[in-house]
């Protein structure tokens, strides 16, 4: 059975100690090295530190706590050579552990004042940290863990003998507490040891898990972008084969009549007027189920939820004349809508052209949904003006509500881009916000007006008689 399939009660200590320090769904990762500026960051921590630590052991001298035995040099010379190696914790963690555990038993003794100084016991500690913390080789820092920890065991234990070799009276002189000195030395000494040394791995480990627990959450984003993306363009090519096919369905039959009645009509239009006639209204039959289906086609692709009428066929796109019909459609589901028209001149609403008016009232519909979907509003208005001068004339929506965001709803953000794409189908220009001055959520969209709004109405039958 392989490690990783294995329970935990099957895993050796030694396994279950490199699964605890590593991570046992992700072996292999490893953590990427310090950037630029967090070497710097290193270095001028190492120079402060070294600053401080010196000034520490002069103090410390300045008022008598030294050891009359040891040299003056020493104490120095033994945080410098501690504190300067954290200048590379993070490049190369490692080294930096094996070069500070040799240089944290050899200077105990060489200066046993300096050992025992803040500085030098943290330098030590944020050593063994960074081990823990920034070691790309897992397996490596599993081996040097061990051996800190028999390090450990022998140092303290050299420290027990020798304090107990020369132990005299004087050392324990006002010893008060129940349990024998010599014994409440050794627990009080190994607390603290195990304290400082399982606290550096205990935080090492933390500050690991959570650039781990980084590194899966950006690489998850990144692969939701890319999957987004995917679907996205296969969305796009999708929609573009059922545009084709739609098209060479539903209109291409059309366009081929018209194509083959015109061309019978020229050639009989001189011998047989009566042919020419019939052939020319299956021309005019044929270009108005084409306008009609292809309408009906435009509708399809672009609002997946038209409605047909009683005998099956699409009905006519909306405008600004339904309005009032959709925002009466809102209201069971509590929010009255109020539409209000301004117009400079009576009948510009109603000249607008009907692909305009289908954009505007797509605009509005979409807005009127988010207030539905998004807001606590109970009451929204919508106003329809038009203005301008006769070579700057302007459509302009608008719809207002006073509510405040839906605790637990969120939007995909496809109607508001819907809106902007269909402003800019016709070079308008959105607005889309909080109101200003009064709460709640504004869109206004303002399209221009062609300079020449006259509709081309088709000619009835006598006309074509």
């Amino acid at each position: 059975m392989s490690t990783a399939a294995a329970t935990p009660e099957q895993l050796s200590r030694r396994t279950r100690l490199f699964h605890w320090l590593n991570d046992p769904e992700d072996p292999h990762w490893e953590r990427p090295g310090p950037t630029r500026a967090q070497r710097r960051h290193d270095v001028l921590s190492a120079v402060l530190a070294l600053g401080v630590g010196l000034l520490m052991v002069m103090f410390a001298k300045s008022f008598g706590m030294r050891i009359p035995a040891e040299a003056t040099w020493r104490g120095y010379l033994a945080v410098a050579l501690m504190v300067l190696p954290l200048a590379a914790r993070r490049t190369f963690p490692l080294i930096t552990l094996v070069l500070a555990s040799a240089l944290f038993l050899a200077l105990s003794y060489l200066s046993p004042e300096a050992a025992t100084s803040l500085t030098f016991q943290v330098a030590y500690f944020v050593s063994l940290y960074s081990a823990v913390a920034w070691a790309r080789d897992r397996r490596t820092l599993w081996i040097l863990g061990a051996l800190v920890i028999v390090e450990m065991a022998v140092w303290l234990t050299v420290t027990f003998t020798l304090t107990n070799a020369f132990t005299s009276e004087d050392l324990f002189e006002d010893a008060a507490g129940p349990i024998a000195p010599m014994l409440a030395y050794v627990l009080f000494t190994t607390v603290m040891n195990l304290a400082y040394f399982g606290g550096a791995i205990l935080i090492g480990r933390t500050s690991w898990r959570g650039a781990l627990e980084r590194s899966r959450a950006d690489a998850h984003a990144r692969q939701l972008a890319e999957q987004a993306e995917e679907l996205a363009r296969r969305a796009v090519v999708d929609e573009r084969i059922r545009i084709a096919r739609e098209l060479h369905d539903v209109v291409a039959h059309h366009v081929s009549v018209i194509g083959i009645q015109a061309a019978a009509a020229r050639r009989v239009m001189d011998r047989s007027p009566e042919q020419a006639t019939g052939a020319l209204r299956t021309v005019e039959s044929a270009s108005r189920e084409a306008v009609t289906e292809m309408r009906s086609l435009l509708k399809l692709l672009r609002d997946d939820e038209g409605v047909p009428d009683a005998d099956g066929a699409r009905l006519p796109e909306p405008g600004l004349a339904d309005l009032e019909d959709l925002a009466a459609t809102y209201a069971p589901s509590g929010l009255q809508v109020t539409v209000n028209r301004v117009e400079a001149s009576p009948g510009d609403l109603a000249a607008v052209p009907s692909p305009l008016a289908l954009s505007a009232y797509r605009c509005v519909q979409e807005s009127l949904t988010n207030v539905s979907r998004h807001s606590t509003a109970t009451q929204a208005q919508v106003t329809v003006r038009c203005g301008g001068r006769d070579s700057q004339q302007w459509l302009e929506v608008e719809v207002l509500d006073a509510g405040r965001p839906r605790p637990g709803t969120t939007g995909t953000g496809y109607g508001l881009r819907g809106i902007t794409e269909r402003a800019d189908l016709h070079q308008g220009l959105v607005e889309v916000g909080p109101r200003a001055h009064h709460p709640g959520w504004r869109v206004r969209v303002r399209f221009p007006l062609p300079r020449q709004q006259q509709l081309i109405q088709p000619a009835d039958e006598r006309t074509l008689a």
